[in-house]
């Protein structure tokens, strides 16, 4: 469906956004693959990158270094287009222990995951998007370049429908079956679908709060309709629809049997080279694992690990690279790599990682050699897949500025006029009591601190000090889980709480107006953690506020802090010189918190009921009401340890609200 990006915000360029846009847009426009954004933290880079999409109208790829980072552009980026397809796309593993083999220990480790359901439907809303729309944003992490499934036949087996088109009600449940939908009457979810007399109803993939309503009459369409599955009041009347298959790696029952005589192939190869290097411990083990693997294909269509033998099911090569996310774009997207400091290195990184863990588990019989095939892209395939690039930081790397030719297009000046934050440079020796201090002085303007750690260890301690010295503080590291981490922002800009602890999570992008102080305890210690560039981005969270301030607490100036603090000191005076030249007068970001993905989709963890529920009595009472409602609902359908869960979640709560009376 071709439909205009339309941008909407009652902001306008300003600063140096306008002659950024113009060069960007320019460059794209005369074919120039790679172009470099510096653009100082607050000077509205993604303002800018929304700015280009609007004037070139092309769908776009925003790839963000970790999911909390995602979260936040996602939530910016829906504000900014409300009209159109803005997803989110990021792994859907709130746990993922990969399957490994250490042969130092001849330990095996299965693979282990726990999927966040609402996020799996995201990835499917990105999907179905990208096949249905022209106007579409995704905002992603690394996820993007994993192995997903071909597009072509994702989009070849989903079932259309049409007002009046003959069917009869079996050949509808026949096709849905085909796509891995379950009936479930009792039970309705997304990924079901149920019968009510002449009527079906589908719950798709990419759907949370929608379902659609078939009915049948003579064996004819009757009614499409989009309904709400909790009222089944009509939302409204469709002419046509297409429902895409459960998974990514859906197959035809053609597909099927090509895939298992090719794995059946290889492992007849593989079986004879590990017979001639008398690996006969590996040839049994490899053969017992396919052959169960084979049989599971042939009778179920599907098998534990299925994602091993996608080369088959793709009727690809070896070697080649694997569909991603990437091949549902059209060709002439635009792809922005937010903070590509770190995202670039990132990409690099996860093949390597990926293909020595891979290639272990194939040497000793755990897997067929076509394992290696189920892999993120290489660097170099990334590339290829990518026509227009925009790198964005703020420290861009030498690898993006060399990949732009040495042009770099700067946006220093803020549209605020706001200075780099002053840095100041205090002993560590006394830091948590000098820290105490200074978090006294800001809790009385009501404006906020985030501190910096080097451990998570320390990141909890530290919390727990300032919470026994009566600050309402909390610690943000990556045992939060990914939607839990924006309503954790999102409680620190309303005030929830005053203090935020974290370690390298609290470094790139974070939109957070209301910090007016950074602290970077250990600042000294010189490494990743407290190198120029990182030391250059952490005290750029100070930026967005008028009093800006940065405090690094180090017994030594090492190289890496006098670097940051001369190039921080040498952007307040461009700034400041520009501001005179326009009689520009520095003010702080003011702006309502984004949407948090809690927020825009409706979802509630437990996590989160308890954050909330330690917010005032009435907050405490709902969500009390709301976990044992759920209890008892995982109860009734004997999900006892479920149950169990809430019920100690519950004791908790309880004993929390206790100890603050």
């Amino acid at each position: 469906m071709k439909k205009d990006f339309q941008l909407k915000s009652a902001w306008k360029a300003a600063g140096d956004q306008p002659k950024a846009i113009q060069a960007i847009c320019k460059g794209f426009n005369n074919q120039k693959p790679y172009q470099t954004l510096l653009g100082v933290t607050g000077s509205g880079k993604t303002f800018t990158m929304a700015q280009v999409i609007q004037q070139l109208q092309k769908p776009a790829l925003v790839l963000a270094p970790n999911k909390t980072l995602a979260a936040q552009l996602f939530a910016e980026f829906r504000e900014l287009f409300p009209s159109n397809a803005v997803e989110y796309f990021v792994s859907y593993y709130d746990y993922y222990q990969p399957e490994a083999y250490i042969p130092s220990t001849d330990t095996y480790i299965e693979k282990d995951t726990s999927i966040n359901d609402q996020i799996d439907r995201m990835r499917h809303a990105a999907t179905t998007s990208l096949l249905e729309r022209s106007d579409v944003i995704i905002v992603s992490s690394v996820s993007c370049i994993y192995g997903l499934g071909s597009p072509e036949v994702y989009k070849n087996l989903r079932l259309d429908l049409n007002w009046g088109q003959q069917i009869t009600k079996e050949q509808l449940l026949k096709s849905l079956t085909a796509i891995q939908y379950h009936r479930s009457d009792a039970d309705f979810h997304r990924c079901t679908f149920r019968v009510c007399g002449s009527a079906v109803e589908i719950f798709p993939a990419s759907e949370e709060d929608k379902i659609f309503r078939i009915e049948l009459f003579d064996d004819h369409i009757q009614l499409i309709a989009k309904v709400d599955p909790l009222t089944g009041a009509t939302l409204q009347e469709l002419q046509t629809i297409s429902i895409y298959p459960v998974s990514h790696y859906v197959s035809t029952e053609e597909q099927n049997k090509r895939a298992i005589k090719s794995i059946q192939e290889e492992l007849n190869q593989h079986l004879s080279l590990l017979k001639t290097k008398k690996q006969d411990m590996e040839h049994d083990r490899l053969k017992k694992r396919t052959l169960y693997d084979i049989e599971m294909l042939g009778e179920m269509g599907s098998c534990p690990g299925i994602e091993n033998y996608a080369r088959h099911f793709n009727n690809q090569e070896a070697g080649d690279p694997p569909p991603t996310l990437l091949d549902y774009f059209p060709a002439d997207y635009l792809m922005f790599i937010d903070e590509s400091h770190i995202s670039v290195p990132q990409i690099g990184a996860m093949y390597r990682g990926d293909r020595q863990r891979k290639q272990t588990l194939v040497e000793h019989g755990f897997r067929l050699p076509s394992a290696l095939d189920n892999r993120p892209l290489n660097f170099q395939e990334f590339e290829n897949l990518t026509p227009r690039t925009l790198y964005v930081s703020a420290t861009p790397g030498d690898y993006e500025i060399k990949k732009s030719s040495g042009v770099v297009i700067e946006q220093i000046v803020r549209p605020t006029g706001l200075l780099d934050p002053e840095v100041f440079i205090r002993p560590a020796k006394h830091q948590v009591q000098d820290l105490l201090n200074e978090i006294k002085i800001r809790k009385n303007k009501n404006e906020r601190v985030l501190v910096v750690t080097l451990t998570k260890k320390m990141a909890e301690h530290l919390t727990s000090h300032l919470q026994d010295q009566g600050y309402q503080a909390r610690y943000l590291h990556s045992d939060i889980k990914t939607i839990e981490r924006m309503e954790l922002l999102k409680d620190l800009r309303t005030g929830i709480f005053q203090v935020l602890i974290g370690i390298n999570l609290l470094r790139e992008g974070l939109d957070l107006p209301e910090v007016s102080l950074v602290a970077v305890m250990d600042a000294d210690k010189e490494g990743f953690l407290r190198s120029k560039r990182s030391l250059i981005q952490i005290m750029g969270r100070a930026a967005r506020h008028q009093k800006g301030k940065a405090i690094l607490y180090a017994d030594t100036e090492t190289k890496s802090i006098r670097a940051a603090a001369y190039e921080t000191k040498q952007r307040r005076t461009l700034q400041h010189t520009f501001n005179k030249h326009h009689g520009l007068h520095p003010r702080s970001i003011k702006k309502a918190p984004p949407k948090g993905l809690m927020e825009i989709y409706g979802l509630e963890s437990e996590n989160i009921l308890n954050m909330k529920a330690m917010r005032s009595p009435s907050q405490f009472k709902c969500s009390l009401t709301k976990l044992k409602k759920d209890m008892h609902k995982a109860a009734e359908k004997l999900d006892f340890e479920k149950a169990a869960r809430i019920r100690d979640n519950i004791k908790k709560l309880q004993l929390a609200q206790l100890s603050k009376k």
